[in-house]
This record gives C-alpha cells, structure tokens and sequence, in this order.
C-alpha cells in the first residue's frame, strides 16, 4: 500500500475561502502563478470542475478542469511543496479523471511545462501520452508546453 493509499485526502469544491492559501501555494510552485482572478473565474464558471485537496486540517493542493466538448481540459494539478512525493499528485489526478468520467467526457488533455519531468512522468505513468507541443507557451515565450492526452474510456488510472 501506498503512502498516498494511506492518507485520507478529502476533495471538496474550490471557493472564495480558499483563494488566499492557494494563492501561496501558487507563488510558491510557479514562475508565473495565476492570479486570484483567474481563481475566481473556476468558481464562477459552469463549465469548470475545480477541487481542493484537504489531509486532515491542512490545504494541501488544488486542480481542476474545464468541460469543453466530450473534452476535460485539465488546467492545473498543484500540490503544496512539502506534501509533494507522498502520491497526492497521483490521487489528485485520478479524482479529476473520474469526475471527468462521470460527466460522461471521453478524452481528458493536458499542458505541462517541457521541464517538468516529474510531472511528466506522472502523467506517462496515468496512461497520458504526449501528443503535441505549444512553443512558448509558459513565461512569457520562454518555454515549450507538451499536450497530452488520455482516453477516459479506458478504465487503468
């Protein structure tokens, strides 16, 4: 069992309530971080699905997706920096997955940064697969995005 496997993460709606600690949470894991507004708007929005990520007490990530279509375009999947490694990523990933699924959406995709292996890696190891590239994407023109994508009609997460 699985580090991951063993905390009890609880996933509840992203609302105004949570925007400063994700705020802190997004300077911290970003360059270029969004902004509250940009936060505000997932709230707003009927067409996003956004989360928290709750270990006990403690904020620990954040990540959602947009229903675009029979498409979940996943915007973000941040997890605080000292809960990183333990598998939060991985369960905050499949609980988007199965959201997206059972809305009934059939592919989900994603944009992540060229140099961000571990995520990559995650994504890879989830049944993603690279199928494109977005030159300039992050940092104002500095760095490539890699699309991926995943079939949500396969069951292996």
């Amino acid at each position: 069992m699985s580090v991951s496997q063993q905390i009890a993460l609880r996933f509840v709606d992203l609302e105004s309530a949570h925007l400063p600690e994700i705020m802190a949470i997004e300077r911290e894991a970003y360059p270029d971080p969004w902004t509250v507004q940009m936060f505000q708007q997932e709230i707003q929005s009927k067409l996003s699905c956004f989360h928290v990520v709750f270990w006990g007490d403690a904020l620990v990530g954040y990540g959602g997706f947009w229903h675009v279509g029979d498409e979940a375009h996943i915007t973000s999947v941040t997890v605080r920096r000292e809960y990183r490694r333990l598998g939060i990523g991985r369960r905050l990933v499949t609980h988007i997955i199965e959201e997206a699924a059972r809305l009934g959406l059939l592919v989900a995709t994603l944009e992540v940064r060229a140099s961000n292996y571990h995520a990559r890696n995650l994504y890879r190891s989830m049944g993603f697969e690279a199928v494109g590239r977005r030159k300039g994407y992050y940092a104002g023109g500095k760095e490539d995005a890699i699309i991926m994508a995943k079939e949500l009609d396969d069951s292996r997460v």
